[in-house]
């Protein structure tokens, strides 16, 4: 009795062996998940009681989202992302336990097997587990020293069984801010060629130093070709709530409809209250919050500039998202550089390779859930365990 092959050529989630790790090293100051450490608005009460106090709530609902919820969505994608859904527009709507799931949900929709997905380095994990277990292929792609896109390699990589390329903007892991030009370059790309393009905005808020968010759905003629991923998780600390959505052309409804009737039958109808509680306050909950992140973040950029000075580590130029990307001096892997961290510093990173980083040592730091003196302290003790690294590599004796 053997599990599917196709789940076996899956990489084991990087997350949960982190997590235990931490489980068996208590005190362990993590720079690991991504999430924030604020909670939704108070506002999510309010809905909640309402959901409450009527018993149809406990039944099963729209598997598209309920009415009330998706016209916030509507309204907050017209006047935020300049994106249109409406029928005329051949573009579609719909709410998903979190954008993972509107990402696995599009990966079954569209993929046949021996599909091709151009994916650049670094990805994001979990869309690269999606494409696997639908039986297609990753094709991975280089991007330039600062993490950007390189639009000559993804134009080479495009094949006839290319279906999407992917973009995640801002970034998950480096931190990288793609440029208007940079996303309607792509978009026009997948126009010309008749493919998808799937741009992930779950950070679309988390944007530091003058830079400005894009979502390529807005750009002309998008909407036949165009597929964007949006989640409150970070935004507005809805981690455990699962809830997302996603706008995809028309012609992918019906197939979207059965996927999402078979894998979750409606996103949890509490959860879609509670997030019209959110959306009722809107975005102006969230500069506060980015405000003191941005402290911890440039506290963190700051300190590291002690291993640049030293050249023990390069960081990534981080723009936006919750985190910074670490080329590390070491002969290590950084699966086993994590650990080392956690068991002898007592502080935990995202080691590179769940991302595609196998070419040299890197880790993830997020910056998300801490406040400024764990954060200070959790920096210590990562550039404690840098040095210490590269001197038991350097000098042995």
């Amino acid at each position: 009795m053997q599990p599917s092959r196709r789940l076996q050529s899956v990489q084991t989630p990087v997350i949960p062996l982190i997590a235990e790790l931490i489980r068996e090293n208590p005190e362990t100051i993590s720079f690991g998940q991504g999430v924030v450490g604020y909670p939704p608005p108070d506002s999510v009460k309010l809905e909640l009681n309402r959901f409450n106090l009527d018993p149809e709530n406990n039944k099963y609902q729209s598997l598209s989202g309920i009415d009330p919820l998706k016209e916030l969505i509507v309204e907050k994608l017209k006047i935020e992302n300049n994106i249109t859904i409406n029928k005329e527009n051949r573009n579609c709507l719909m709410v998903t336990a979190g954008s993972n799931q509107a990402f696995l949900n599009v990966a079954l929709a569209i993929l046949d097997p021996d599909d091709e997905v151009i994916l650049p380095i670094p990805y994001y994990f979990n869309h690269e587990m999606a494409i696997v277990m639908a039986n297609a292929r990753p094709v991975l792609v280089s991007t330039d020293n600062n993490y950007q896109l390189d639009i000559d390699i993804i134009k080479k990589s495009i094949t006839p069984k290319t279906r999407a390329i992917v973009t995640v903007s801002p970034n998950n892991p480096s931190g990288a801010v793609y440029s208007e030009s940079l996303l309607k370059e792509i978009n026009q790309l997948c126009a010309k060629y008749g493919i998808y393009h799937i741009n992930d905005e779950a950070y679309e808020y988390f944007i530091f130093d003058n830079n400005k968010h894009f979502s390529p759905g807005s750009s002309h003629n998008a909407a036949e070709h165009t597929i964007s991923l949006y989640s409150m998780s970070k935004s507005y600390g809805f981690a455990s709530w699962r809830i997302g959505w996603m706008t995809f052309p028309q012609n992918l409804e019906p197939v979207l409809k059965k996927i999402q009737d078979t894998v979750i039958i409606c996103p949890p109808v509490i959860s879609q209250y509670a997030a019209l509680g959110a959306l009722k306050v809107g975005p102006k909950f969230i500069p506060e919050k980015l405000a003191a992140l941005n402290n911890i973040r440039r506290l963190i950029r700051s300190r590291l500039t002690e291993l640049e000075d030293e050249q023990l580590a390069n960081i990534s130029p981080s723009s936006g998202a919750l985190y910074y990307l670490i080329r590390l001096k070491s002969n290590l892997s950084s699966i086993d550089y994590a650990s080392y961290l956690i068991r002898n510093h007592k502080v935990a990173a995202i080691p590179g390779e769940a991302f595609g980083l196998s070419q040299e040592c890197q880790v993830r730091l997020s910056f998300g859930s801490l406040n400024i003196q764990t954060a200070e302290e959790g920096i210590d003790r990562f550039i404690s365990g840098v040095k210490e690294i590269y001197r038991s590599q350097n000098n042995p004796g």
